[in-house]
């Protein structure tokens, strides 16, 4: 995994390939752990010594992606872990992976550090859009801190406005 700061990236959009859940596992926290358990069975999940993580399918892939013609989307939409709803990005406390002045992002009175995944095929590098800057970054953020728990810019709907299963998707 190689990271870079969020300012070097211009702008970011989903392209539904499915990289993100073909190449990671989901460390889940104990509150989605047991959500996912309720709600799918604990067999969809599996422990490690200290973690819980989604359970992977017999070519490596999470369980719980999706695939209709090409496009990929994830399965547990309305119950997303945090940490699938903020990949590519690490929102951190602490300048992780170098070039501070880059990565940092003030919101609400704090400095944070932002930095992108260079594994995601939908980042577009250079300097970043008015949009990304000040709605996508922010959102990004907001979803890692916990204040914000409904997802807009950062998902992937099937149809404009719709989720994989052709609803209507509420925005804020």
């Amino acid at each position: 995994m190689q990271f870079v700061p969020w300012q070097n990236v211009a702008d970011w959009h989903c392209k539904a390939c499915g990289y993100c859940c073909k190449l990671y596992s989901v460390v889940l926290g104990f509150p989605e752990w047991l959500n996912i358990a309720k709600s799918f069975g604990i067999e969809t999940t599996v422990s490690g010594l200290d973690r819980f993580y989604i359970k992977r399918t017999s070519d490596g892939s999470c369980g719980f992606l999706c695939n209709k013609t090409n496009t990929y989307f994830c399965g547990l939409q309305g119950i997303k872990p945090e940490a699938c709803k903020i990949w590519p990005f690490k929102v951190l406390s602490e300048p992780k992976y170098g070039e501070p002045n880059q990565a940092a992002f003030d919101y609400m009175g704090n400095r944070l550090y932002v930095y992108a995944d260079t594994m995601c095929s939908g980042l577009r590098y250079g300097t970043p859009t008015w949009d990304f800057r000040y709605t996508t970054i922010k959102e990004f953020t907001e979803l890692a801190l916990g204040v914000r728990q409904v997802q807009y810019k950062t998902t992937r709907a099937v149809g404009a406005g719709q989720n994989q299963w052709g609803r209507q998707l509420r925005f804020p």
